[in-house]
């Protein structure tokens, strides 16, 4: 009964543990979903010397959580590991993902940005396909299905494939494939990949202040100066925020969640940014969701089947004992 709260008590003590973990999953993917609004607020200042200053300050963020807990070294060992090509893989699809998310919004994209994390996880299954040569259920394909009509909708509709939202679904998808199978921490893993791209990040910054490439908005006015840091808060401090959550939430009830994020973003990207949302986009979004209500149906009817196996298997063994 403990472990299904994902806490170490029973009774009312389990519920509060996983209540717990819900509300931080909720916190992080509201951070999440409305950070749109800090990127747009930020559109002043380039792309690229946006994401440098991100894999900066997340480093810069990590880089002191990890050392106030004495896990500094487990960063240093995993990029220099085993796994390290894995890092190295994870560090160059994350940069591409975060750069084109930071220029989708600026560029007025941010419609497509969320339909793109909507479709990430459904891509990542396809992934598990092709890479892992796991099996869908009937449900799966049907949610797989779904999604494929939804950008052949939005195709067909607008006369272009919704370039944005399938790059970062993409680049996305295969970054957490990488990441399932790292067996490292998020907090880890993530300072490895960003301590492989702080260089390069410090690099294109000292290019920005020095004039040679369009930027440098560091230290020009106040407000751009107190602000670039904030992005490494609101990368971080979501994630710690999600692990800590998803530890103590069953799966079915993370995978039904987490949509809070994509969600705010279309709220945002409609109501406050004024971008358009026609007919083809709402039956695209419709699919969508009629796919992910079918994906999250299945995980919890598999989350509840493998739990109703456990607790025979306990009942199982406390008898033969």
């Amino acid at each position: 009964m403990a472990r299904a709260g994902g806490g170490t008590r029973g009774g009312d003590g389990a519920v509060s543990e996983a209540g717990r973990g819900i509300l931080t999953i909720v916190a992080a993917c509201t951070i999440w979903g409305l950070a749109t609004l800090y990127y747009k607020v930020m559109a002043h200042v380039p792309p690229l010397e946006v994401l440098a200053h991100r894999t900066v300050w997340t480093f810069v963020f990590f880089g002191v959580l990890l050392a106030v807990q004495g896990r500094f070294g487990a960063a240093v060992a995993l990029m220099r590991g085993p796994q390290r090509g894995r890092v190295w893989l994870a560090a160059g699809i994350v940069a591409v993902n975060w750069g084109l998310f930071i220029w989708a919004i600026q560029a007025g994209h941010a419609v497509e940005a969320s339909l793109g994390y909507y479709i990430f996880p459904l891509v990542t299954v396809l992934l598990g396909v092709v890479v892992l040569g796991e099996r869908l259920t009937r449900a799966q394909a049907v949610a797989v299905a779904l999604a494929a009509g939804a950008v052949a909708l939005l195709t067909y509709g607008l006369g272009v494939a919704p370039y944005v939202a399938l790059a970062l679904a993409l680049t996305f998808a295969p970054y957490m494939l990488i990441k399932k199978q790292m067996a490292a921490p998020a907090a880890v893993s993530v300072t490895s990949e960003v301590m492989l791209l702080a260089p390069l990040a410090v690099a294109w910054l000292a290019l920005a202040q020095g004039g040679v490439v369009a930027g440098g908005w560091f230290g020009r006015d106040v407000f751009s100066t107190l602000m670039l840091p904030v992005t490494g808060l609101i990368t971080g401090g979501p994630l710690i925020l999600f692990s800590w959550g998803a530890q103590r939430v069953r799966l079915a009830t993370l995978g039904v969640v987490q949509y809070l994020n994509p969600t705010l973003q279309a709220v945002v990207a409609v109501a406050v940014f004024g971008e358009a949302f026609t007919g083809w986009h709402q039956g695209a979004f419709a699919l969508i969701w009629g796919a992910l209500a079918i994906w999250s149906l299945e995980g919890w009817r598999q989350d509840r089947a493998a739990r109703s196996r456990s607790t025979s298997a306990g009942t199982s063994g406390t008898v033969a004992k």
